[in-house]
């Protein structure tokens, strides 16, 4: 009777901001989602990750799986110590102690950056996985946002990427990863990996798959992977807001020969540094900005609070944005999310209809980038409460069970008269589900202005509702200006730091 295949599985995601100063713990992990053992199989089946594309191919393969842990934290400043070493322990652990396996399939980021690891705590890993099971085919689905790093290239058989951001194609590019892994079983396939870096520190706000330069860039991708000899190619956007060696734009090709793969690769790359003019976000005067907006006659209007999106690491209390919406009296506003326990705390304490003052927001002092907290003192109707759960049917993270943590809705008028609902969170989160509205009361679409701390991933949820979409610059550690973040330990030259 033939031995029943055996796969590990396991998922660890963090995108780290090395200029945020919110601590990245275990406690980060489990407030988003840290499940271990049989629990991994039973929160992710059936979801919008990669993961899940994992678990559909170990039982279509009939294989037994090994699922040590699955983690994920909102992105945020260095990875501490013991939990990178906690959750690599897992992984690590299972495959020293419960192989062999025929497949090791990892659902990672690509930009985690743990307490004294400039080189990125994915390589690492992947390098102690490859000294333990040096023959075992090991695949990897990253983050568009990943930096990649020659360790990585070095460990891995299948490196790849998501296609789409805001990221609705997760689970579809994890089963690239898995369809490469079962041709290595069932084949004997042997792929190669030709990677290369750009040199260019792209802006996020540059990278929606929709807009171009990387509209183009990614359509590039696609057409690689439909000649003879390519089995998959991705372009990293990269993660800017980190000051590592390996930061920035890297192109990663996949293929059955290093000629067709280095081809590919090649002819990516030369479209991404011809393009490097693009890659940069081109700021506007917020006061002009938000005026801008105020002048629209067709809702709803998104406007986006960028330079504070939790989704990028950021503290999501800067009060700048809100402030000037505020002073403009723009009307029918609602706000996802300001990250505030203590006036959460106070006004589950006062209860609905109560009214109250707050100083809201403003609690982080962010000195990487010479900014104390600034709090905004509102007068306001405690609306409504919640607990912060929901289910999200959305495009991006179809099926999973989010969190905010005990959430409250803050009703307050602006100088102009102008009215705001202002979702206030626990626990940090950014909007790109409508449930951050809907699950607590508010319905988006019934709103002259949603007011989003998110950058392109918002779109997932409320593009299908914008009449028009305004980018504010305020404040905060997810800033597209460069100029404002201090970068002592990238490569150099890159541009635009060294344009």
């Amino acid at each position: 009777m033939p031995r029943r295949r055996r796969f590990l599985l396991a998922m660890l995601k963090h995108e780290t901001n090395t200029f945020s100063p919110i601590a990245t713990d275990l406690q980060r992990f489990r407030d988003w989602g840290l499940y271990e053992g049989e629990a991994v199989v039973k929160a992710y089946r059936g979801t919008n990750h990669p993961i899940a594309a994992y678990i559909d191919l170990a039982d279509a393969m009939e294989a037994e799986i090994v699922s040590p842990v699955a983690a994920e934290a909102m992105p945020s400043g260095y990875v501490q110590r013991e939990a990178y070493g906690y959750l690599t322990g897992r992984i690590l652990g299972a495959a020293r102690d419960e192989g062999p396996f025929d497949a090791i399939l990892l659902d990672l980021h690509g930009a985690m950056v743990p307490e004294g690891m400039d080189e990125g705590g994915e390589g690492p890993l992947l390098s102690k996985l490859r000294a333990i099971a040096p023959q075992t085919p090991i695949g990897v689905t990253f983050d568009m946002h990943g930096n990649m790093t020659q360790e990585v290239m070095d460990n891995a058989d299948v490196a790849l990427c998501y296609k789409i951001y805001p990221h609705t194609d997760m689970a579809e590019v994890g089963r690239t990863t898995a369809r490469i892994i079962r041709r290595m079983i069932e084949e004997g396939l042997k792929p190669v990996i030709s990677w290369g870096q750009a040199g260019i520190l792209a802006q996020t706000l540059r990278m929606g798959t929709a807009d171009e330069p990387m509209k183009t860039a990614q359509a590039m991708t696609h057409e690689a992977e439909k000649r003879p000899g390519i089995l998959a190619a991705s372009v990293f956007g990269g993660f800017p807001m980190a000051d590592i060696p390996d930061a920035g734009l890297s192109v990663v090709v996949v293929g059955e020969s290093r000629d067709a793969a280095d081809r590919s690769r090649d002819e990516i790359m030369a479209y991404c540094k011809a393009q490097r003019d693009e890659w940069a976000y081109r700021h506007e005067d917020l006061t002009a900005a938000v005026g801008r907006a105020k002048g629209a006659n067709d809702f709803p209007v998104i406007l986006l609070d960028h330079a504070d999106n939790v989704g990028s690491g950021g503290s999501s209390d800067t009060m700048t944005v809100i402030a000037e919406v505020l002073r403009q009296g723009l009307d029918g506003v609602a706000v996802a999310t300001v990250w505030d326990p203590a006036a959460v705390k106070k006004m589950s304490e006062a209860g609905v209809g109560a009214t109250l003052t707050l100083d809201l927001g403003g609690k982080t002092d962010m000195p990487s980038i010479g900014e104390t907290g600034k709090p905004l003192t509102l007068t306001g109707r405690v609306k409504r409460l919640s607990d912060g759960e929901w289910i999200v049917r959305g495009p991006m993270y179809t099926g999973s069970r989010v969190t905010s943590g005990p959430t409250a809705v803050f009703e307050t008028v602006g100088q102009g008269g102008g009215t705001m609902q202002i979702v206030v969170t626990s626990l940090h989160h950014e909007p790109w589900d409508l449930g951050i509205f809907t699950h607590i009361g508010i319905d988006p679409q019934h709103c002259r202005y949603l007011l989003l701390k998110s950058r392109i991933h918002y779109r997932a949820g409320f593009q299908p509702l914008a009449k028009m979409t305004v980018t504010l610059d305020g404040t905060g550690v997810t800033t597209s200006d460069n100029r404002i973040l201090k970068f002592d330990k990238i490569k150099r030259p890159i541009w635009p730091l060294d344009a």
